[in-house]
């Protein structure tokens, strides 16, 4: 008999690639969304074999009869408070009402267990829902952290400046981070949906490097000699996620710009590192490296 999973989040970047990782693996997948979803989305996951419940994250006893018969509920949501706390909290009182027996949370993201609270506004409210989490009784939970998404260094994380031949860092430039790329997050995500036995962490990094050895990755991709650019010290990043803040607020936005920075000192400082790395849990495990995510770009943009 196939196992059944919930993904929550299913028309989701993430979500998708975890539906799609978890139908190559052969489980049965229900796919929780609002109904006012993509309907293109809806579509193409109907027509892959999913099951697309519409369901409100607000009403506990709807989102129950959804998770019935689940083995795993994997939560790929993305938002703030009313999402990762409020929502996650409907999500998880419905799988233990419905006695699904494991539930993965939103989380896929550097080690927040290891920072302070206001370090990082978006991470203090993953921090904030596994600390709920960890008090209820009746389901196990696992957390997976991945570093950052390898899939950002060619745009939305500023670590590689291709246009002027650099690479950004702040602090010191042997600290190394973690990169996993989303495909591979989602590959992993599925398995350890199907693993009856994860702990309650797991840590996972397609690739390992410090911006030293970024230098020379895309150097060699590209063809081209890149150069370090050293911004200044992890003090000074911290001076100006601050002055961030108070000039452009984005409270109520996902990404303002000074949240990002708070994701780049919390890699560069070290203190967010994964370790011990879990990589090897699952042997058919495929991992993409920062020079494959790099070469892929190079010939997609046409080396530009």
């Amino acid at each position: 008999m196939k196992k059944v999973i919930v993904v929550a989040g299913g028309t989701g970047n993430l979500g998708e690639r975890v539906i799609k990782a978890l139908l190559a693996s052969g489980a049965e997948v229900r796919a929780l969304i609002r109904a006012s979803s993509n309907k293109n989305k809806i579509e193409k996951l109907q027509k892959s074999g999913v099951q697309v419940i519409p369901v409100n994250l607000s009403y506990t006893e709807e989102v129950a009869r959804a998770c019935a018969g689940a083995t795993c509920v994997v939560s790929t949501l993305s938002g703030l408070r009313d999402v990762i706390v409020d929502a996650q909290k409907v999500l998880l009182h419905a799988a233990i009402a419905a006695g699904v027996p494991r539930f993965i949370p939103s989380d896929y993201s550097i080690d927040f267990t290891r920072l302070e609270v206001g370090e990082n506004r978006n991470l203090d409210l993953r921090k904030e829902f596994q600390q709920y989490l960890d008090q209820q009784a009746g389901i196990a939970a696992t957390t997976i952290f991945i570093g950052a998404f390898a899939d950002m260094l060619t745009g939305q994380m500023p670590l590689i400046l291709f246009k002027l031949k650099r690479v950004l860092y702040w602090g010191s430039a042997d600290q190394r981070m973690d990169f996993t790329t989303m495909d591979d997050t989602a590959a992993y995500t599925a398995y350890a949906a199907l693993d009856e036995a994860t702990p309650r962490y797991l840590r996972i990094a397609g690739d390992v490097v410090s911006a030293r050895q970024l230098k020379v990755i895309v150097s060699n991709v590209a063809k081209e000699r890149f150069h370090l650019f050293r911004v200044g010290g992890l003090g000074m990043l911290r001076l100006l996620i601050k002055i961030a803040r108070k000039v452009a607020p984005g409270e109520q936005e996902l990404y303002p710009a000074w949240q990002g920075m708070q994701y780049m000192h919390n890699m560069l400082s070290g203190k967010a590192k994964l370790n011990p790395l879990d990589n090897n849990r699952y042997p058919a495990m495929r991992w993409t490296t920062v020079r494959d995510v790099l070469t892929a770009h190079q010939v997609s943009s046409g080396g530009k």
